[in-house]
């Protein structure tokens, strides 16, 4: 018995301890920090960076010397192994013969012209570039977070809301069935509660199915369980107040990603002119080789029967045909430099229409949360007016009903503006450049 009872115990509790378990309070920077961590987008930039560095440290070894070894040994069958030349005696030569030949070389570049290093300057830059690319990334990965974390606040905001106004029209259907057994109302005014209590259930029900769908979403953006409830704290709580539009406009041209990397591939384009220019300069190398020639046919000859030459040598070539032709190739690369300055140029005024933009939507979120402030005090004082009213048999179900559901709607409305001003706010600091300033 004492065994079924704890059985029963356990059943009871189970319920309630797997939900605590698949629960989770999260605040927007907790949010933030496990998308960033936990981001397969991020991961593959990460790569890239990896990438970039290793093409790096490839240039470097361009400028490395180069050494090469072979070694070949050969084996002669001679058939016709005497000649006569003239009326000269015979040479005899032997039936067969076999013979060792190696080398080894180093050479290096002494001068290309700066080619080398043009190359591995290159490379240094654009591994820069891969690094912004991450760093835009991380902006894109929060971004898309924080968005979609406001959207769940809000359903689970609308979703109080609703639940509150449930409750009230339960009292008001239970205030109409009573003044119906008392022969105050007609039937037809406790229909229309009926009928209302019906409308926002299933409001209720649209609410919550959206609700599941952006849990779900936010789950696989964090990388969590997607079977995990978030409950997101109110996300408003610590905005700072607005600065200057200046302010940001100066923010957005020191921190846009894009911006830097117009820089740094200008930065590029300058050292590959100067990388063009290098094809007309001449270059200097040097080198040294050693052989080892071996025609006694045993793979360890006895001394004096192998030889061991060794050279040094220095080289300088000039292709003097790039005196004339090589300028057309300078002017390209020079009209691609400009196509990067004038893109540049372009994106710098979408950056100012884009951080006017939110800007001004911004404000206009404030603003209407003042508005709506004071529509949900004449919204309260009304449907406190019509409750009296309809109470003393005076306004109608229909009046009381619509009086209701002004309050609720203006409550609703409130919170997705105040959600809407924080998402405007976060939306304003992304087009600087930096989401967390």
């Amino acid at each position: 018995m004492i065994n079924r009872i704890k059985f029963s115990v356990i059943a009871l509790l189970l319920p309630g301890m797997l939900y605590a378990q698949n629960t989770k309070n999260l605040s927007l920077s907790e949010a933030i920090q496990l998308g960033i961590e936990n981001s397969k987008n991020l991961k593959r930039s990460q790569n890239k960076i990896d990438a970039a560095i290793n093409q790096l440290s490839i240039a470097k070894d361009a400028k490395l010397p180069s050494a090469q070894a072979s070694f070949l040994y050969t084996h002669a069958e001679i058939p016709t192994n005497q000649l006569v030349i003239g009326g000269a005696d015979p040479i005899n030569l032997p039936k067969r013969a076999d013979a060792f030949v190696g080398t080894a070389s180093i050479k290096e570049l002494i001068y290309g012209g700066g080619k080398l290093k043009y190359a591995e300057e290159s490379t240094r830059l654009l591994t820069q570039v891969a690094t912004l690319d991450a760093d835009k990334d991380k902006e894109e990965i929060s971004y898309a977070v924080i968005n979609t974390y406001f959207s769940l606040y809000k359903i689970i905001q609308s979703k109080k809301v609703v639940a509150q106004n449930l409750e009230s029209i339960a009292g008001q259907l239970k205030q109409a069935e009573r003044f119906f057994s008392q022969g105050i109302v007609t039937k037809n005014d406790v229909l229309r509660f009926q009928l209302q209590q019906a409308n926002v259930t299933l409001t209720e029900m649209e609410i919550e199915n959206n609700r599941k769908i952006l849990n779900y979403n936010l789950d696989v953006l964090l990388g969590i369980n997607e079977d995990t409830e978030l409950l997101p704290a109110d996300p408003n709580e610590h905005l700072e107040g607005l600065p200057s539009l200046n302010s940001y406009m100066d923010a957005a041209f020191a921190n846009r990603q894009e911006l830097k990397q117009f820089d740094i591939r200008n930065k590029v384009a300058d050292v590959n002119i100067k990388s063009v220019k290098a094809n007309t300069l001449p270059t200097v190398g040097i080198g040294a080789d050693l052989y080892y020639i071996n025609p006694g046919g045993s793979f360890i000859p006895a001394s004096h029967q192998f030889l061991v030459p060794m050279t040094l040598g220095a080289n300088v070539s000039w292709n003097i045909g790039t005196l004339w032709t090589n300028k057309h190739k300078v002017t390209d690369a020079r009209i691609q430099q400009k196509d990067i300055e004038l893109q540049k140029d372009i994106f710098s005024d979408q950056v100012k229409t884009e951080v006017n933009r939110n800007y001004q939507n911004y404000q206009l979120s404030v603003n209407k949360i003042k508005v709506l402030e004071t529509s949900i005090a004449q919204a309260t004082e009304n449907d406190k007016l019509l409750a009296s009213k309809y109470k003393n048999n005076v306004a109608s179900a229909i009046d009381r009903i619509d009086a209701e559901t002004l309050l609720y709607q203006a409550k609703i409305n409130l919170e997705l503006a105040k959600a809407d001003a924080g998402l405007a706010y976060y939306t304003l600091l992304k087009s600087t450049g930096k989401i967390s300033q």
